[in-house]
């Protein structure tokens, strides 16, 4: 399998994930104070929505990849 292939199964994949969650969210530790030897810490949950136009394109892109991919010219 060539790497114009794998690229576009994996455009694909994420494209229909994107579009089937529509987002996904992480935690991120900061530090909020830090005095001496006490440190206080706060985790903050951020949320990032992948829009629909970008899971769709992925997809098309994916698939045009995997059509070229496998032709030899």
């Amino acid at each position: 399998m060539n790497p114009i292939k794998l690229v576009g199964i994996v455009l694909i994949v994420a494209g229909a994930l994107g579009l089937a969650y529509g987002g996904f969210s992480y935690t991120k530790n900061t530090s909020a104070v830090k005095l001496g030897p006490i440190e206080l810490s706060v985790k903050e949950r951020e949320t990032v929505n992948v829009p629909l136009w970008a899971g769709i394109g992925a997809i098309v892109v994916g698939g045009v990849l995997l059509l070229a991919g496998g032709k030899k010219g």
